[in-house]
């Protein structure tokens, strides 16, 4: 069991040097974790099956859906338990982080009236998912007495010390009361000392973190782990998915929208920009309009003031695609082109082109369509840096 009183020594640091500290130690705990052979190599936060009890009229079923709260019976003092696991975070651009804290507060007032404890389940956390430093902030502004009152304790397990470098940050907002309700626990064998262990849901992915911990610590090799099966999108998730899954939800429409509404909006507004593939956007505007279009949510892209966000979105959705839009099949096929006589590139590509899936095909046809009255619709000096600088990287690489 480790207390929470050994944090990193504040001394003179800033907040903005406790912030970059922050970031430092978590990636310091992705790499702890990749050489602990524990970490996906896609940032997809697995899910053991869909809770047969949750409706889709749940009023926050795009976060509840994901399992990162569960009420887990009670403690050995007849206290609810409700865990927060930070391995069913999906990537941050999937989930809306104010929504989550919503429906934080909405289990929670389910159960205030009463003691409660809450685990806090802290592996699994990365650059991928984890929420602003700002966020940890208004977690516990938001929380008002009644929460803070019956929270008879805070678990927190597998801590890092990014966790160290976080009390850092919330100190000045942290009554010592409160804090002294916080204990950290190495493994969860210290865990089940305090709770009821029929009762405690524990991920499988924690359960393999806590197994390899246990065998660094004695010498063992871990056992070899095995990728849980991806979380089932939402029916309106527009990212990260397929091209056929895109077309079934879209009676059958070849074209997605995400990529319809960006190519007809750079047609209108953004033909003559120079530059347009070439400069980014916001971090934070791009994940927010994600968002959007995963939840069904209408996006106009006049309320940003900026043409190169729809260009961005439109590298992202392609970025995105579990498969390049050229497929990996024809990975080979298309870097061996070169070593084709020069005479015969030509009906080569279009053996390739005409290998594709239909909805890859249309995709591409469609883009290219925009690509080319984009291309020439430059001046001619400007055509060559243009075309070094279009989404084409994103057909071939992920």
């Amino acid at each position: 069991m480790v207390c929470p009183g050994h944090p990193v020594p504040r001394q003179s640091m800033s907040r903005l040097d406790l912030e970059e500290l922050a970031e430092i130690e978590l990636q310091r705990d992705e790499e702890e974790a990749t050489a602990l052979g524990a970490v996906r190599r896609t940032p997809v936060a697995p899910m053991a099956g869909p809770d047969p009890a949750l409706s889709m009229n749940h009023p926050f079923y795009d976060v509840a859906r994901h399992g990162i709260l569960q009420v887990a019976g009670e403690d050995r003092l007849g206290r609810r338990v409700v865990t927060f696991s930070c391995c069913r975070m999906p990537p941050s651009h999937e989930l809306n982080h104010r929504r989550l804290l919503e429906y934080l507060k909405y289990t929670l007032d389910q159960y205030v009236e009463s003691d409660y404890t809450i685990v806090y389940f802290h592996y699994g956390l990365n650059s991928q998912n984890k929420p602003s430093l700002g966020w940890f902030q208004s977690a516990y502004k938001e929380f008002d007495r009644r929460h803070r009152k019956n929270l008879k304790a805070l678990y927190v397990v597998h801590p890092t010390n990014f966790i160290r470098v976080l009390w850092n940050i919330l100190r000045p907002l942290i009554s010592h009361k409160f804090g002294k309700k916080v204990t950290y626990f190495n493994y969860l064998s210290e865990l089940r000392e305090h709770l009821k262990d029929d009762q405690l849901i524990v991920p499988p992915e924690v359960l393999r973190h806590d197994e390899e911990l246990r065998n660094l610590h004695t010498g063992r090799l871990p056992p070899p782990t095995k990728t849980p099966p991806p979380r089932p999108p939402l029916p309106t998730q527009q990212f990260g998915v397929s091209l056929k899954y895109l077309k079934d939800k879209n009676q059958g429409e070849l074209i997605p929208p995400v990529l319809r509404f960006t190519v007809t909006y750079l047609r209108e507004k953004g033909l003559r920009t120079e530059g347009l593939f070439r400069k980014s956007a916001s971090v934070q505007t791009i994940r927010e309009i994600q968002r959007l279009y995963n939840q069904g949510k209408p996006v106009n892209f006049d309320d940003y003031g900026d043409i190169h966000i729809p260009a961005v979105i439109l590298k992202t959705f392609l970025r995105e695609l579990p498969q390049p839009l050229l497929t990996f099949e024809a990975y080979e096929q298309i870097l061996g082109i070169t070593s084709v006589e020069s005479s015969l590139r030509v009906t080569c590509c279009r053996q390739i082109l005409q290998r594709l899936p239909e909805h890859n095909y249309a995709v591409l046809r469609y883009l290219m369509g925009f690509l080319h009255e984009k291309f020439w619709d430059l001046g001619a000096e400007k055509r060559t840096g243009f075309a070094l600088r279009c989404p084409g990287r994103a057909f071939l690489t992920k």
